[in-house]
């Protein structure tokens, strides 16, 4: 007999822009033992809702913003939100998380998510507060800095609110809560098409859970687990993400002069090391996280009273407005990351964009007015491109786009689309078969982050084994999960032992666990055969799990957990797959996978240092259950429950 569930199921509310009526709704308990929440039941919601073909930046198209089961809860790392929609950039599934106050105060207000379709006759804002939820005209907001627009809404409300770049459907565009980013995808582009300029939200009301006793004594024990563990309670405090700089140039995976190379002589200037040394005022963090890894530092300005204290630029943006554009100003850094964020943009696909016109002006292509080692006209370059002027309209479509109007395909940095995150895949390629496998495209998070285990971490397996098909799908399916429940990704980093933290990278037992680690495939894909069977919980691999189970009250263990990742990586696909992309975009640029990683002091190349990608993914698509073409078997769909 199945067991009654003991917490409430999700509401809803749908909003309609066009006709301005708001209801609500309850999700089945169906769905919400399947998918759970965050990306897992949003997924399966725009696949339901949102027609197909429909363009991502049609009146028709769908935007969700929802959270988790555990948002609001104080467990560790659980303030996130996410947006999903259909992706501007690469016409697939896309999903930006956030932990700005946003969702949390959402849910508080009483709604676990949101459903907004069509677009307001005016530039407008959307409220929720207490249960109710209506609609406003924002003609005073429209035309302002994500900064200046949320200072003139309510100061203890949750915000979500698009600059410029948004307003002016920069496909990149993201969308601020607070100074926390839904950076990827062109979320800020959604809002802005629908005439969404801000979304506020307040509530008083606490979250309800199963067993509010038990979750409180083991998210005090959790806290304890990650304060104690040195990832995510010394290093990650100390430096932040910009502390893997130095680590992912030493192994040659850090991007350098637009991927071009993976490593940069410069590169300790812009570290995490000297960011903390120089700049660091304090550290900060989002709401219930006990990692702090915030950079707090000082605004620079021309006059002592523009000087404030804001966001310090994390590890992705430091790398590619830093050894990604031939740059080594950490001051400026700072200010390119503080300007994208007034502008609502995302930096990692801004930059990015910017390095790929650095190149077609260094080959002779066209001439947006930048290039490599000149840092000086960036900012201003920023304004434009977030304003559409003139040819830097251009530069606001992606690398993608640019490269079809102008040719230089081989060297435009994306993947279906998206940009690639900040790590050299030819020294990383698991991180590669990643890449080109997330549903979002470029993605480091999407796409399993095995640069952890390749090139950043203190327990490396060998970066150019292509053996990793098993550990890329456990990675993917694992994250998956996590942000499903509403935590960072970041929660997620004790799972290497503390042991290897200790040791040291250049321990012989940590490198012989790594050398093992490199060979694990058959011992992974027992495991994943085998979830049904995982019937436990454990601080060493996922404690989201045990903290879902007391929130919910539903049976989730080890095995269950990595079963919702691997739904919703498969529900994905699905989208992406209705909405015309194939195995052929699991793709890299021929960069990455026919020219070998020239050394940057002699020029020259180890033919092994290439993204063997063909050979990755027909183990791949063996290991996701899939057919040659990408697409997941009928026994994969039954065995996940999904129905198509």
């Amino acid at each position: 007999m199945k067991r009654k569930m003991k917490m409430k199921l999700p509401v809803y509310a749908k909003i309609n822009l066009d006709t301005g009526v708001t209801e609500s709704f309850t999700v089945s308990e169906e769905y919400f033992r399947k998918y759970v929440g965050g990306k897992a039941l949003a997924a399966r919601l725009l696949l339901d809702l949102m027609p197909k073909g429909t363009d991502s930046l049609d009146p028709a198209a769908v935007l969700i913003i929802n959270t988790g089961p555990l948002t609001g809860t104080g467990a560790p790392s659980s303030s996130r939100f996410n947006m999903t929609f259909k992706n501007v950039l690469t016409g697939g599934i896309a999903s930006s998380n956030c932990g700005g106050s946003f969702g949390f105060m959402m849910k508080r207000a009483g709604f676990d998510g949101l459903v907004i379709s069509g677009r307001a006759a005016k530039p407008s804002r959307i409220e929720i507060i207490d249960g109710s939820v209506s609609i406003h005209e924002a003609d005073d907001l429209w035309g302002l800095y994500a900064e200046e627009a949320q200072k003139k809404l309510p100061v203890h409300y949750g915000k979500l609110v698009i600059g410029p770049a948004g307003e002016n459907l920069v496909r990149y565009a993201c969308a601020m809560s607070g100074e926390r980013v839904a950076g990827r995808c062109g979320s800020g582009a959604v809002m802005g098409s629908k005439n969404i300029k801000a979304l506020i939200a307040y509530g008083t009301k606490m979250p309800e859970t199963a067993n509010r006793r038990k979750l409180d004594r083991f998210i005090k024990k959790w806290i304890r687990f990650i304060k104690g563990h040195p990832m995510t309670g010394d290093a990650l405090p100390h430096f932040g993400t910009t502390g893997l700089v130095n680590k992912a140039n030493a192994t040659g995976a850090l991007p350098s002069r637009n991927f071009r190379y993976g490593y940069d002589p410069d590169a300790d200037l812009v570290s995490g090391e000297t960011l903390a040394e120089k700049e660091l005022v304090k550290n900060s963090g989002c709401i219930s996280c006990p990692i702090r890894c915030e950079r707090r530092v000082k605004k620079s300005g021309k006059e002592k009273s523009d000087e404030k204290e804001i966001k310090g630029p994390e590890y992705e943006t430091t790398g590619f407005f830093g050894p990604n554009i031939g740059a080594k100003d950490i001051r400026k850094i700072i200010d390119l990351n503080y300007t994208c964020d007034l502008l609502g943009m995302d930096t990692i696909s801004a930059a990015s964009s910017i390095a790929f016109a650095m190149e077609l002006k260094e080959n002779g292509i066209m001439d947006f007015g930048v290039e490599f080692g000149r840092i000086d006209n960036l900012e201003e370059t920023l304004r434009k491109i977030a304003c559409r002027e003139g040819i830097y309209s251009d530069i606001a479509n992606g690398s993608k786009w640019m490269s079809e109007k102008y040719g230089g395909r081989e060297y435009a940095m994306h993947s279906k689309g998206l940009e690639m995150a900040s790590y050299e895949p030819r020294r990383s390629v698991g991180m590669g078969l990643g890449y080109a496998t997330s549903n979002r495209g470029g993605c480091h998070l999407n796409g399993g982050y095995l640069a952890l285990l390749e090139s950043i971490g203190v327990l490396s397996t060998d970066a150019q084994s292509p053996n990793k098909a098993e550990l890329t799908v456990f990675m993917q399916d694992g994250m998956e999960a996590v942000s499903a429940s509403g935590f960072c990704l970041f929660s997620a980093q004790t799972f290497v032992p503390a042991i290897f933290f200790n040791l040291g990278p250049n321990h012989i037992i940590t490198r012989i666990t790594g050398k093992i680690a490199t060979h694990s495939g058959a011992a992974v894909r027992l495991l994943l055969g085998i979830k049904p069977l995982l019937r436990f919980n454990s601080f060493f691999l996922f404690p989201h799990a045990e903290a879902l189970r007391l929130a919910t009250g539903f049976s989730m263990f080890s095995g269950d957990f990595l079963l919702l990742g691997e739904r919703c990586f498969n529900l994905e696909r699905l989208f992406n797959l209705r909405e015309g992309l194939t195995a052929a975009d699991d793709s890299l640029p021929d960069r990455l996978t026919k020219t070998p990683q020239p050394s940057r002091t002699s020029g020259e190349a180890n033919p092994d240092h290439i993204v063997p990608l063909e050979k990755m993914l027909k183990k791949y698509y063996k290991v996701r259950g899939w057919d040659p073409q990408g697409v997941p078997l009928k026994r994969t769909l039954k065995r996940l429950k999904i129905e198509n």
